[in-house]
C-alpha cells in the first residue's frame, strides 16, 4: 500500500507542477494527461470542457501515442450523451470495469481498449460540472483507488479552468476596451476633427491619404496654429501603423541635455537623478510614430545625433554604451523657414533633406476664409460639448468672423469662440458676444485697406531700407497680394509667407 501512497503522490506533484507552469492551456492539459500516463500508469488520458455557446462537451487533450487523424474539437458530446455526456448531465463519476460493456460507450475517439475499464470523473468549479476527466487503468490497483485519486486530479484541473476562465475574460475585456478606445481615438484624430472644403484643404486631404499608405518621413510646415498636430494624427490613424503608438513631443520645450534623455533614454545613474534606466520617446515609438514638432529649434550640436537616429535607426542611451535599434516613422513640424535657416548655418542640410522627403503645407486661415463658418460651428460644438450647454452660432457672428485675417490660426479663432461662449448668457453666440471678446478692435476700417499710390515711389532695391520696409512696400505696390509682391521681391509664395510671419507684418484684405 504504501509503494501505492508513493505513486500517487509523486503522480500529483508533477501534476501541481504541471499546472503551476505558465503555458497555453491546451499545452498544459497535454501535458497533465502525459504525466497521468507516464507515472500514474493511466492510459488514454482525456479531458473535455463545456463549450459555452451550445453546452456540449468539447474534448480538447488526449494522450495518445499516435497522433489522431481528426481535429479534436470536431469530437463533442450532448448533455447526457454517452459516457462523456452523462458525467456532464450527472455530475457523478463513473467507473466500469470493461468498457464495452455499457451501451453508453460510443467510441468516438477510437482509442480505448475495449477489454480494459474505464474511469470518467467531473471536473466542476463550486458545484457546476464544467468538464470531464477519463481515463483507463492499466496498474494492479483497485478501480475505487484509482477514482479517488482521479478526483484529486480533476479538482486540480476545475481550479486551473477557474483561473483560465477569469484570465479568458479580462482579456476580452481588455481587448473590447481597447477597440473601443481604438475607436474613438481614430474618431478623433481621423479627418473627422479636420475641417475644410476649399481647394488647398482638398489637397491637404489628398496628401494625407497618399503618405499615410507609406513610412515616409513627413515635414509639417505652416504657420502656428494651423493644426500640424492634427495632420499629423490623421497620417498616424489612417497608417498601417495605427495599432502601434503615436509619440509626441515639443522640441522647443527643453534644452539639450534634456532633449536628449527625452529621445534617447538614459541609463541608470548617468547624471544625477537618473535613479533608473529610462526609455525614451523613439523606443517607446517603436512600431508606431513619432511626431516631432517645432523641430527647427533644436541646436546644430544635437541635430547631428538626430541626424543617425534618422539614418539608421540606430541609437544609445544617454550613459549606456549599447546600441538600441527602433523603427519608428517620423513626422517633424516646424513654422520655420529651414531653407533660410540651411543657409544661414543654422540647421544642417543633410538633416533638413532627411527630413523633408514628404513637405505638406497646411495653409493659414486667411487664405481659406470660405472655411471660416465650417470651422466656426465645429468649434463651437466642441465648446457646447466641454461646457455641457447647448451654443448656438448665428449668421452675424459668421459674417464678423469672417472679416478677420486670424493671425493665430484656428487656434485664434477657437480662443475668440471660447470666450464669446463665456460671454454668452443664454447660448446665443452672435455679433454682439463676438464683439465683447474685443475682436472687433482687431478689425481695420475698410478705408484703410486701399493700396497706398506713394508706395508706388518706393524703391524696393534700396540698400537703406529694413527688411521689414521691403516687405511692407512690396505688398503695398501689389495691392496686398502675396504672390505679386514675392515676384516684385524675386521671393517664393512660401518665402514672403514665412516673411510676413516671422516680422509680424499685418496683412490687409479687400
Amino acid at each position: 500500500m504504501s509503494g501505492i501512497l508513493e505513486q500517487e503522490l509523486e503522480t500529483l506533484y508533477q501534476v501541481s507542477q504541471v499546472l503551476s507552469r505558465s503555458l497555453d492551456f491546451r499545452d498544459t492539459l497535454s501535458e497533465v494527461l502525459r504525466t497521468l500516463n507516464d507515472v500514474g500508469h493511466l492510459n488514454h488520458g482525456m479531458i473535455s470542457l463545456e463549450d459555452e455557446g451550445s453546452g456540449d462537451s468539447l474534448v480538447i487533450a488526449l494522450h495518445e501515442t499516435e497522433p489522431t487523424p481528426f481535429p479534436l474539437r470536431t469530437v463533442r458530446y450532448k448533455q447526457g450523451e454517452g459516457i462523456i455526456g452523462t458525467i456532464m448531465a450527472t455530475g457523478e463519476p463513473l467507473v466500469l470495469e470493461r468498457i464495452a460493456d455499457d451501451p453508453r460507450f460510443l467510441d468516438r475517439l477510437g482509442v480505448y481498449d475495449q477489454n480494459c475499464p474505464f474511469i470518467g470523473v467531473p471536473i466542476s468549479i463550486g458545484d457546476y460540472t464544467t468538464g470531464v476527466l477519463a481515463a483507463q487503468p492499466h496498474a494492479p490497483f483497485s478501480l475505487k483507488q484509482h477514482q479517488r485519486f482521479l478526483q484529486m486530479v480533476a479538482n486540480l484541473i476545475g481550479q486551473s479552468v477557474r483561473l483560465a476562465k477569469r484570465i479568458e475574460d479580462e482579456q476580452q475585456d481588455l481587448k473590447t476596451e481597447r477597440d473601443s478606445l481604438r475607436r474613438k481615438v481614430r474618431g478623433e484624430h481621423g479627418f473627422a476633427n479636420m475641417i475644410g472644403h476649399s481647394r488647398s484643404m482638398r489637397l491637404i486631404f489628398e496628401q494625407i491619404r497618399q503618405v499615410a499608405k507609406w513610412t515616409t518621413t513627413v515635414l509639417i510646415r505652416g504657420e502656428s496654429g494651423t493644426g500640424k498636430e492634427l495632420i499629423a494624427n490623421a497620417i498616424h490613424y489612417n497608417s498601417t501603423r495605427a495599432n502601434g503608438p503615436c509619440i509626441k513631443l515639443n522640441c522647443a520645450a527643453l534644452p539639450d541635455n534634456l532633449l536628449e534623455s527625452e529621445l534617447f533614454g538614459h541609463e541608470k545613474g548617468a547624471f544625477t537623478g537618473a535613479i533608473s534606466q529610462r526609455k525614451g520617446r523613439f523606443e517607446q515609438a517603436h512600431g508606431g510614430t513619432l511626431f516631432l514638432d517645432e523641430i527647427g529649434e533644436i541646436s546644430p550640436a544635437f541635430q547631428a545625433k538626430l541626424l543617425r537616429v534618422l539614418q539608421e535607426g540606430e541609437f544609445e542611451r544617454v550613459g549606456g554604451n549599447r546600441t538600441q535599434t527602433v523603427d519608428v516613422r517620423v513626422i517633424a513640424a516646424t513654422n520655420k523657414d529651414l531653407e533660410a535657416e540651411v543657409q544661414q548655418g543654422m540647421f544642417r542640410e543633410d538633416l533638413y533633406y532627411r527630413l523633408n522627403v514628404m513637405p505638406i503645407y497646411p495653409p493659414p486661415l486667411r487664405e481659406r476664409s470660405e472655411d471660416t463658418p465650417d470651422l466656426a460651428r465645429f468649434l463651437v460644438g466642441k465648446i457646447a460639448k466641454n461646457q455641457g450647454r447647448k451654443l448656438n452660432l448665428d449668421d452675424s457672428a459668421i459674417r464678423l468672423l469672417m472679416r478677420h485675417d486670424w493671425p493665430g490660426n484656428v487656434r485664434e479663432l477657437e480662443n475668440c469662440l471660447e470666450r464669446a461662449a463665456v460671454m454668452s448668457n443664454d447660448g446665443q453666440i452672435d455679433a454682439h458676444a463676438i464683439n465683447l471678446t474685443g475682436l472687433e478692435s482687431s478689425l481695420q476700417p475698410a478705408a484703410s485697406f486701399a493700396p497706398n499710390p506713394s508706395a508706388n515711389k518706393i524703391d524696393l532695391d534700396d540698400p537703406d531700407l529694413d527688411e521689414r520696409e521691403r516687405v511692407v512696400a512690396a505688398l503695398e505696390q501689389a495691392g496686398w497680394v502675396q504672390a505679386k509682391a514675392a515676384r516684385l521681391l524675386g521671393m517664393t509664395p512660401r518665402q514672403i509667407g514665412y516673411r510676413i510671419q516671422t516680422l509680424n507684418i499685418k496683412l490687409k484684405q479687400f
